[in-house]
């Protein structure tokens, strides 16, 4: 296995420390949750915040000492774009974790590895060229559909060209992700004008048109993959040790990663289509959460999901405070964060 950047876990135990880190990571995200509802162009006390989600859930339990304006605020614009960033947080954070381990290469990420640029590229055929002809299923699939050839194709490849290493197969995907980039950048300069300036702003990645009723999508996609990797943590444990290994324990190889990679790409490819492309969450999380909790896929895969939504909540408040009133596309955001993660991990090869 390739130790590049790969985190070492301390000699305490990492049953011991599973727990504060869990209860730790949930007490951080709901302080996230409430401070990105909380700042903006408009301020909202973090009192306020949390009375109008709870008259929404419970109505008249108290009563209301704040505008309609502001209610309207927290409830129809903020809270469901917090939320949205925390489950494209927590599905990209999962998808850079099992990628790692079938690929026993730190440095996999579903940006590096191409896969998300092929959802971009569904997800922009579908929004400039081939319409919602599925309603609002219509991107999303479109988005996967994109992902799932992307990630095919890099498989192709990396086999055909005698690239399988575990270095040179994130070569190949950065290769991939070129020339899907490229197919995308065609695809905008055919298309309907008036729309460009908002799919680019929207391949940099944005939370920005997040809507109660999109987020049914992406918390189901997430809910079901994270269960099924949950439950093939023992094989993702066994992968990162070896082929061999993994074989002698009755696990069929090829097809089990083949698995991950598709689960990977339906992940990554729903939250691309409402987020855009978001870069390197997946690549810094699951290093972060191995030094908190050692190796264990079991404990790797549920702490990766909620690193990595506090990270892209915390990314999506910076984006939306650093030029304020303007949002700053969040992938600029997590593209120069991880930058500078990605060179602090080639240094330690």
């Amino acid at each position: 296995m390739t130790d590049i950047g790969l985190a070492r876990p301390s000699s305490r135990s990492p049953d011991r420390r599973l727990g504060p880190v869990i209860i730790g990571g949930f007490l951080i995200l709901l302080m996230s949750v409430s401070v990105a509802v909380s700042v903006g162009a408009i301020s909202v006390p973090i009192t306020t915040v949390w009375g109008v989600i709870t008259n929404k859930f419970s109505p008249g339990l108290i009563d209301p000492d704040w505008s309609q304006g502001r209610a309207a605020i927290v409830w129809d614009i903020r809270f469901p774009r917090a939320l949205l960033a925390a489950m494209v947080g927590a599905g990209l954070g999962l998808v850079g974790a099992s990628l790692q381990a079938v690929t026993r290469n730190p440095l996999a990420d579903p940006h590096l590895l191409g896969i998300s640029s092929g959802g971009a590229f569904g997800a922009i055929l579908a929004l400039l060229h081939t319409g919602l002809f599925l309603g609002l299923l219509t991107v999303p699939l479109m988005a996967f559909v994109g992902a799932l050839g992307a990630t095919l194709l890099v498989l192709v490849v990396s086999r055909f060209s005698g690239a399988a290493s575990a270095d040179r197969l994130v070569l190949v995907g950065v290769a991939v992700s070129f020339i899907i980039m490229a197919g995308a950048n065609i695809l905008i300069f055919l298309g309907d004008q008036r729309a460009t300036h908002t799919v680019v702003f929207w391949m940099l990645g944005g939370l920005g048109l997040a809507q109660w009723s999109h987020l049914a999508y992406p918390l189901v996609i997430l809910i079901f993959c994270s269960g099924w990797l949950w439950l093939r943590s023992p094989d993702l444990n066994a992968m990162t040790i070896g082929d061999e290994t993994a074989t002698t324990l009755g696990i069929p190889v090829a097809r089990f990663r083949l698995e991950v990679f598709v689960t990977g790409a339906l992940i990554t490819g729903v939250m691309v289509a409402f987020s855009g492309i978001i870069g390197f969450v997946g690549l810094m999380v699951p290093h972060i959460v191995r030094l908190l909790v050692g190796g264990d896929y079991r404990r790797v895969l549920p702490t990766s999901a909620l690193f990595g939504a506090i990270f892209l909540l915390w990314a999506d408040i910076v984006a939306r405070t650093i030029m304020a009133p303007e949002d700053m596309p969040i992938g600029i955001v997590t593209g120069l964060i991880g930058g500078l993660f990605f060179v602090w991990v080639l240094g330690r090869k």
